[in-house]
């Protein structure tokens, strides 16, 4: 039972969450209150739309309503309205707010856009939901890699054509290659577990220099060109940082071996554009599967829609029917940890927002 002198922590649901699972944040612990009215939160169009249905709109008195909820809650489960300018403003006038749990795993790029000073950035934490993304994103990866090796786009285009070629084309075998991942976190060491599951050997690049298991050798981002002389594919996961803008320039294309399958799950100001479309059209990349770009959505004239050598995937390589439950469950262990005085994970840098 509850003393009745344990402080109260209050937890507002700032964006859609299914109901079943805003009773298990309620259940982590009885001192805490969780506000959610659900009437104030736009419907999901699928499954994990955190910023909901656009067209919906609060009346003044229910803009009233979100507003009082999430300024008298310590803990807010999402940025208000999913944006920049919700955290700006939730942080300004809700002066007792201690954490924010955001539902990107890349929430760093949305803390930045919001221009909170360091000054209030300091006053509380914000948290990213880094790893719940991870298995959709390395099978994602792995999916990428492997069109890149068995042709698959050109595949297509001759169903298309119903074409029978007369000469038959080889495909080449993951088992035996080498894989090369910029940014082994949590994203990079699942897609490696599942690359090394198909026989691929893994090396890559951690800001933090460290043996890992399993992959042949940890280096920095500024060894990538030499790691790339002979990889047959590379995965990229880094975040968008002023460290990693255009770290995949023409010198690191040029540096790879020709016909190599190139994967971005990371983030899109990580790679040149034009220096990628360079590299397909020479051949230094056979195959690039892209998930992110450097401006989103991808403009309508960008050359990357029509490459014969790209697919382009809108953003969405991280969603899948289950990441409500896992973001509910990591902010449930999370919320463990801050009602018991720890350190809370996956803490938004806020020098070098990632």
């Amino acid at each position: 039972m509850m003393n009745s002198m344990t402080p109260i922590t209050t937890v507002a649901i700032a964006v859609p969450l299914e109901a079943e699972f805003v009773d298990q944040i309620r259940a982590v612990d009885p001192s805490v209150t969780v506000l959610y009215e659900p009437d104030l939160l736009p419907p999901e169009r699928y499954p994990a739309d955190h910023a909901g249905d656009p067209a919906f709109q609060r009346t003044a008195e229910q803009e009233e309503r979100y507003w009082d909820m999430l300024n008298s809650a310590q803990v807010l489960y999402g940025f208000p309205n999913e944006s920049p300018s919700g955290l700006a403003r939730v942080a300004v006038e809700n002066g007792h707010l201690q954490w924010v749990h955001a539902m990107a795993a890349g929430a760093g790029g949305a803390v930045k856009a919001s221009g909170l000073d360091q000054e209030v950035l300091q006053k509380f934490k914000v948290t990213t939901s880094a790893g719940v993304h991870a298995l959709p994103l390395a099978e994602f990866a792995t999916m990428g890699i492997l069109n890149g090796f068995k042709r698959t786009a050109e595949l297509v285009r001759d169903q298309e054509a119903k074409a029978w070629p007369a000469l038959r084309t080889p495909t080449r075998l993951a088992s035996g290659s080498r894989l090369v991942i910029a940014g082994l976190g949590e994203i990079g060491l699942e897609t490696a577990r599942l690359a090394r599951a198909l026989g691929m050997q893994v090396s890559g690049t951690k800001r933090t220099l460290e043996p890992l298991e399993g992959i042949a050798e940890v280096a920095g981002n500024e060894a990538l060109p030499r790691l790339l002389a002979t990889a047959d594919a590379v995965v990229n996961t880094l975040p968008g940082t002023p460290y990693t803008e255009n770290l995949f320039n023409r010198d690191v294309f040029a540096a790879m071996k020709p016909g190599t399958v190139f994967v971005n799950v990371g983030r899109g100001t990580v790679v040149d554009e034009e220096a990628l479309l360079e590299a397909l059209d020479n051949g230094q990349v056979s195959y690039a599967c892209l998930d992110v770009f450097a401006v989103e959505p991808l403009p309508h004239d960008s050359p990357l829609w029509s490459h014969p050598k790209v697919l382009v995937s809108p953003h969405t390589s991280a969603l899948s029917a289950a990441e409500n439950r896992l973001i509910a469950e990591r902010f449930c262990s999370n919320l463990r940890t801050f009602l018991d005085g720890g350190e809370l994970p996956h803490l938004v840098d806020t020098v070098h927002f990632y």
